[in-house]
């Protein structure tokens, strides 16, 4: 019997839409976790919006935005424990802040400095991968580990819709359904891989159903909408721990460019971009909250003042911490130094560089 090109039926789940009305059951979560969730999403995108305009200043480097994919990020992290492993790419600032990542942190990093691109203190989560892909193959590792130590934790692997068309996204899916390790992969289908769009990066109408392929459980959600994504992602946690991996597809928009060196003006139309801003995931889930009478403008504006407060004083942490020196990069390289980074180490001179 021949299988054909997308013969398998995906149905996108979906809790809110767009003007925040419920379209199915309500997934079990107080509105104590209701506030919670929309304020970590109010966080994220006042850290996203500050962090635009300082790397225009020139007091950070080249950043990624998330805006737009904060239900996505915090939806999926909010479902974590604390016990889990995050995996992220370069876009993940939502969901890192989420698992324990301080915003001093994030800003560290995008100034270069060390201490920035190590593993966050107190927190389950991986230095920044910058490799495309890679961090998919880290996560199973990580994974693997924990089932051999017997650990109730899930590793959970962060990537984009163009890094699914990596080798590295292949292989650690197919690693994961093999060895059934508690593991996720969430991917954030935002439609564009810089300017190649998702219809270029693969010919299958879904990047859900690629879990078939590799013997793993598949599921597409609405990317916008954080219930739908929190209580998604519950269920693939679940499914992990009892070594059933799976691939979660959250389908959102990058509202704004790939990263402060790009201009997607070249290469999108602002139709396209404008039908989804009417898609806008705070905006969702603000509707919902206010129509639950649980949230108001007042309040709203009081958050984001908040929101903003906290910002301001982890980047003035941050631009007070002193500068990385030369000689500290070969601290971060193995727990322990090699005899070879001893010696590369001592050949720096009191000036910074190679004698």
């Amino acid at each position: 019997m021949w299988i054909e090109p997308n013969e398998t039926e995906v149905n996108r789940v979906q809790v809110l839409n767009e003007t925040g009305k419920l379209v199915r059951t309500y997934p079990q979560i107080c509105d104590e976790e209701l506030l919670g969730l929309y304020k970590w999403m109010v966080q994220a995108r006042t850290f996203d919006q500050r962090a635009l305009k300082l790397q225009r200043q020139g007091r950070i480097g080249t950043y990624a935005p998330m805006i737009g994919q904060e239900a996505a990020q915090i939806g999926s992290a909010f479902a974590l424990k604390e016990q889990d492993w995050m995996y992220p790419s370069y876009r993940e600032v939502g969901a890192s802040l989420v698992h324990g990542v301080s915003m001093e942190n994030f800003f560290l990093y995008t100034m270069g400095n060390l201490q920035g691109g190590t593993s966050a203190k107190n927190a389950n989560v991986f230095p920044v991968q910058i490799i495309i892909g890679a961090q998919c193959l880290h996560a199973v590792g990580g994974a693997w580990a924990s089932k051999l130590q017997h650990e109730n934790s899930v590793s959970v692997a962060y990537i984009g819709d163009g890094g699914t068309s990596q080798g590295d996204f292949h292989e650690a899916l197919n690693f994961a359904g093999v060895y059934k390790l508690p593991v996720v992969f969430f991917v954030q289908n935002n439609h564009w891989a810089i300017s190649v769009p998702r219809s270029k990066q693969t010919a299958s109408s879904t990047i859900a159903q690629k879990a078939a392929a590799y013997g793993i459980t598949g599921i597409q959600v609405d990317g916008n909408d954080v219930l739908a994504v929190y209580s998604t992602m519950q269920e693939a946690l679940k499914r992990a721990r009892e070594g059933k991996p799976v691939l979660v597809e959250a389908v959102t928009y990058r509202q704004g460019p790939h990263t402060t060196a790009d201009d997607p003006t070249k290469y999108r139309q602002n139709t396209e971009v404008e039908s989804w801003l009417e898609k806008d995931p705070l905006k969702r889930m603000k509707a919902f909250m206010i129509d639950r009478n649980i949230w108001d403008e007042e309040l709203d504006q009081k958050e984001f003042e908040i929101a903003n407060e906290k910002v301001t004083k982890a980047f003035q942490l941050a631009e007070n911490t002193p500068n990385s020196k030369t000689e500290e990069v070969f601290d971060f390289v193995f727990e322990q130094k090699t005899k070879q980074l001893q010696e590369q180490k001592s050949s720096i001179g009191t000036e910074g560089v190679l004698k």
